[in-house]
C-alpha cells in the first residue's frame, strides 16, 4: 500500500498513540512530564537546526513514554534489556574510575566487582549488577548515534531531491526515544540508590516509602498542570555540545544528582502533596527545564555532527588489531566525539 507523506505521518502517529495507551501506566516522569520536556525541546530548536521535527511534535509527544512501555512484565526479554536503561545509581559504582566508554566494559567491571564482594560475603554483592546500577548514559548515547545516522540519511535524501517523509518520521521517533532517557536523567531519583525511598543509614529521618517517587514526578507534576509554557522562558538559547557527548551526558547526570536530598527534604514537609508549594514547583521547573535544554542541545549537536564527513575509524572497534580491543567484550571502547569547531 502506497501512502502519501501526510497519511504516512498520520498513521505513524496513530500507531504510536495506540501503543502508548494500550500498554498501561507509564513510569519515569509520567506521560505529562516526558511529553512537556520533549515538546519544549523541539519548540526551542534554533532556525538553523532540524526544524522539520516541528512537523512531528505530536508524534514525539505521543511516543515520549514508549521506552517505559517496553518494561512490561508480559514481555520479559524486552523488560530485562530495557529496565537498566532508565537509571544510573551512581553510589553503586563509585569504585569505577573512569567510567568505561562501553556498555559491555561497564557490565564486565560490575561482574568482577560482584564476584569479589560475593567472595567476601558482603551484602553489597546482591545489588552490584546491571539491574541495580543502571545503564542510562549508554542507552542515551547509543540512540544519539542512531539520530546522527538518521539526520545523515535525511540530508542525503534532500540533496538528491527524494521524498524524506519516512526518514523524518524515523528521526522523530529517535528524538522521542532519546528524549525519554534525557528526561529520566533530569529526575534526581533516577540517578541515586535512593530512587524509591531512602536506603541505608538515615540520620535525617527521610522517608523510606517507595511512593515518594510517584508523589514527585507524576502526582505533583499532574497537579500543577505542567506545560511547555512553564519551561520555555526557563530554557536558554541553544548551546550545542562541542566536546565529547558521553562526557557531557555523565556531567548532566551528576548535576541532576545534586538535587536528591532536596527531593527528600521537600517530601518531609509534605510539599509533594501541595500543588501551591512554591519551592516544590521551582524544583520541578528547574529539573524539567534542564531536561528540555539538554535534549534540545543534543538534537542540535546530532544535526551538526551529521553534516561532518564520515570518517571511519581504522582499525574499527570490532577489529582485534585495534590497540584498545578487549577480547573479553569483543570490541574496543568508543572513541571521543568529533569536535564541531
Amino acid at each position: 500500500m502506497n501512502l502519501s507523506p501526510r497519511r504516512a505521518r498520520g498513521l505513524a502517529a496513530a500507531i504510536a498513540m495506540a501503543i502508548t495507551l494500550a500498554a498501561g501506566p507509564a513510569l519515569g516522569w509520567g506521560h505529562r512530564g516526558h511529553a512537556v520536556i520533549d515538546r519544549t525541546a523541539v519548540e526551542s530548536l534554533p532556525a538553523d537546526g532540524p526544524v522539520f521535527l516541528r512537523n512531528y511534535i505530536g508524534l514525539i509527544e505521543d511516543s515520549a513514554t514508549l521506552p517505559d512501555d517496553w518494561r512490561d512484565d508480559a514481555t520479559p526479554f524486552s523488560k530485562m534489556e530495557e529496565d537498566p536503561n532508565h537509571g544510573w545509581f551512581q553510589e553503586q559504582f563509585a569504585f569505577m574510575k573512569p567510567i568505561p566508554r562501553s556498555r559491555f566494559e561497564f557490565i564486565l567491571a560490575l561482574d568482577k566487582e560482584q564476584k569479589r564482594l560475593a567472595a567476601e560475603h558482603s551484602p553489597e554483592a546482591v545489588r552490584t549488577n546491571v539491574r541495580w546500577t543502571g545503564t542510562l548514559p549508554y542507552a542515551l548515547v547509543e540512540v544519539y548515534g542512531h539520530l546522527v545516522t538518521g539526520f545523515r540519511s535525511y540530508r542525503e535524501g534532500q540533496a538528491h531531491g527524494e521524498d524524506t517523509a519516512h526518514i523524518e518520521t524515523a528521526c522523530a521517533m529517535y528524538v522521542a526515544w532519546m528524549g525519554h532517557y534525557v528526561g529520566d536523567g533530569a529526575q534526581p531519583l533516577h540517578v541515586t540508590i535512593h530512587h524509591n525511598g531512602w536506603q541505608g543509614p538515615d540520620p535525617k529521618d527521610y522517608t523510606r516509602d517507595p511512593k515518594i517517587h510517584g508523589r514527585m514526578e507524576s502526582g505533583f507534576v499532574d497537579a500543577i498542570n505542567l506545560t511547555d509554557q512553564d519551561l520555555l522562558r526557563r530554557v536558554p538559547a541553544a548551546n550545542p555540545i562541542d566536546g565529547d557527548v558521553f562526557d557531557a551526558v555523565l556531567a548532566y547526570l551528576s548535576k541532576s544528582g545534586d538535587s536528591v536530598e532536596k527531593v527528600y527534604q521537600l517530601d518531609k514537609r509534605g510539599a509533594w502533596t501541595d500543588p501551591k508549594d512554591t519551592e516544590a514547583r521551582a524544583l520541578i521547573y528547574q529539573r524539567t527545564a534542564a531536561g528540555a535544554t539538554m535534549l534540545r542541545d543534543l538534537v542540535v549537536r546530532a544535526w551538526r555532527e551529521s553534516a561532518l564527513p564520515r570518517v571511519p575509524h581504522v582499525p574499527g572497534p570490532t577489529d582485534s588489531a585495534n590497540p584498545a580491543y578487549n577480547p573479553e567484550t569483543g570490541s574496543a571502547q568508543a572513541d571521543r566525539s568529533p569536535a564541531l569547531r
